[in-house]
């Protein structure tokens, strides 16, 4: 008997057996943190988030997140949860825990809500120990000092999570949280600048 193929899952779709930690090999724990965004998506509902990966996705543009979008930008009538209900620095952690589903791309909202300074980095790196999501944010800002080494907030917190042990797939790469920099003439002279 002949297999069927297996069928690509369109991005939209929530699978959640496939989160990233699967493709990173470690494991997940039960999040106190990933329990409250359950209460909080049902107490901010937004319009066509079908999983919590959409809604924080959501939550990100609120707070002016451009880098990465869904097909609504933003949902109509959504009121997201103000900071003092989920702080900056707890979505950063939420979007970078490995029990996410596997979408590369809202890697990037947490990149440009720490390249924009949005997060005080000790904060971060504490809430990103305690939700497993220091190993990821530590191979963001791997990939973030690749683009500008100065960058005082990605330096901090790569000080602060730097004993966390690489990942054994990549993220994503370099590229896709940085933007070229053209100059006068519109031309690209191999400048880069995070997205912030």
């Amino acid at each position: 008997m002949k297999e069927e193929p297996a069928r690509p899952i369109p991005s939209h779709a929530c699978d959640p057996s496939q989160p990233l930690a699967r493709r990173l090999g470690i494991t997940v724990h039960v999040s106190p943190l990933r329990m409250r965004l359950r209460r909080l998506m049902a107490e901010h509902p937004s319009a066509g988030a079908a999983c919590v990966e959409d809604w924080l996705l959501d939550v990100a543009q609120a707070r002016g997140v451009r880098s990465v979008t869904r097909d609504i930008h933003p949902p109509a009538g959504f009121r997201p949860p103000s900071v003092s209900e989920l702080s900056t620095e707890e979505l950063v952690a939420a979007i970078a825990q490995p029990q996410n589903l596997d979408r590369p791309q809202i890697l990037r909202a947490a990149a440009e809500l720490v390249s924009r300074g949005d997060v005080d980095p000790s904060m971060l790196a504490a809430v990103a120990r305690r939700e497993r999501a220091d190993r990821v944010l530590a191979e963001l800002g791997r990939q973030a000092l690749h683009v500008e080494p100065a960058h005082s907030v990605w330096h901090a917190l790569a000080g602060a999570l730097g004993d966390a042990r690489p990942l054994r797939s990549p993220l994503l790469h370099w590229t896709r949280i940085a933007f070229p920099v053209p100059d006068e003439r519109g031309v690209c002279r191999g400048l880069w600048r995070l997205v912030a």
